[in-house]
């Protein structure tokens, strides 16, 4: 197999050095070029046509954010992974850069812990520079296997939708939720694989752009109709009833497949909770994330909605879901919007 091709970009001589000596100890990737600036990296990967293309968001002369406006435009090919500060301005400018179009994002080392950091970023940075490979393969369609319990999507059933998303999360989502109505006759809760900062960021964003209120869950409160929760980054989301109520129960038990929240955990609440009136939705994402809960629901008698192959920016999660014989329907990103107000139809 031909190796990745990436080129790291980022105004720091410091930060530069460290990614390319992360990376070139990877046999599968090669690091064709640095850039110390957005506009030095429009130039090199113009003509380097590389894989990949790390990008800082803070830099001079051009910064990341200008820049990816560009590289997706004149190397539209290539996925850029975007390093973010962990502040809230930076968690807002990697939600921006997510619904731009780049393919997902790592946070920056802090100065506290410097090493540890940096062993982060490779435990992070390396998986998702290798997950664009399939990328640049044809992808194989996968089509749903019979599942090992019989269950058919019936619309005006379901009482609440559960939706799991990890790699290429944000623009998916920013394609689902604001195409639906503000009189949605259900809660929606989802577990978006982000740190703490950004996924309030997300909420934020995703709210300003719906007709449906979508927020960050708090601790404990009621579970309503017409409602986007989404789950803290570093904390688990279940539902859990109380005294005839609905709540939002936040924790920070054990990880889950290496995730906190994990798409699992709330699957799970979902089934125990609501039972066959629970919907799943599992989106674009690396990993298994979602096949156990999806697995619980679906021996409750709920149903479950996986995203196709061509449509996925990651197709590991859906994959792992339709493998499993776990998908109800397999559908495209364009036409999951309209299937969810079918299978509601207080909506249409």
């Amino acid at each position: 197999m031909n190796k990745i091709r990436v080129l790291v970009v980022d105004d720091s001589v410091i930060m530069r050095k460290l990614l390319v000596d992360i990376l070139k100890n990877d046999p599968q990737i090669e690091v064709v070029d640095t850039a110390k600036n957005g506009k030095e990296a429009i130039e090199k990967a113009k003509a380097l046509q590389p894989d990949v293309i790390t990008l800082d968001i803070e830099m001079p002369e051009m910064d990341g954010l200008t820049a990816l406006r560009y590289l997706r435009r004149e190397v539209p090919r290539a996925k850029v992974i975007m390093f973010s500060s962990l502040t809230q301005e930076g968690a807002k400018a990697t939600v921006e850069a997510l619904s731009l179009g780049a393919y997902d994002f790592v946070p920056k080392p802090s100065t506290k812990s410097f090493m540890e950091s940096v062993k982060k970023i490779e435990s992070e940075l390396i998986p998702k520079i290798k997950s664009v490979v399939p990328l640049r393969e044809i992808k194989p369609i996968f089509k749903p296997t019979p599942s090992t319990v019989k269950t058919r999507l019936r619309p005006g059933s379901y009482r609440v939708l559960g939706i799991g998303v990890s790699t290429g999360g944000p623009q998916t989502l920013m394609q689902i939720i604001p195409k639906l109505p503000a009189n949605f006759p259900a809660p929606i809760l989802i577990v978006q694989h982000m740190p703490p900062l950004f996924t309030k960021q997300l909420a934020d964003r995703l709210n300003s752009i719906s007709s449906l209120r979508v927020k960050e869950a708090d601790q404990g409160e009621p579970i309503k109709e017409g409602i986007v929760y989404i789950a803290p980054g570093d904390y688990h989301m279940e539902a859990k009833k109380k005294g005839g109520n609905l709540l939002i129960f936040l924790h920070q038990g054990p990880p889950r497949k290496f995730c906190r929240p994990s798409v699992d955990v709330l699957f799970e609440s979902l089934a125990d909770t609501y039972g066959a009136k629970t919907l799943a939705l599992v989106l674009t994402g690396m990993g298994n994330d979602g096949e156990d809960g999806a697995r619980r629901i679906k021996e409750e008698g709920g149903g479950v909605i996986a995203q196709d192959a061509e449509t996925s920016v990651v197709f590991g999660m859906p994959k792992a879901v339709i493998e499993a014989g776990l998908a109800d329907e397999v559908l495209s990103l364009p036409q999951i919007p309209q299937r969810i107000k079918e299978l509601f139809p207080r909506v249409c």
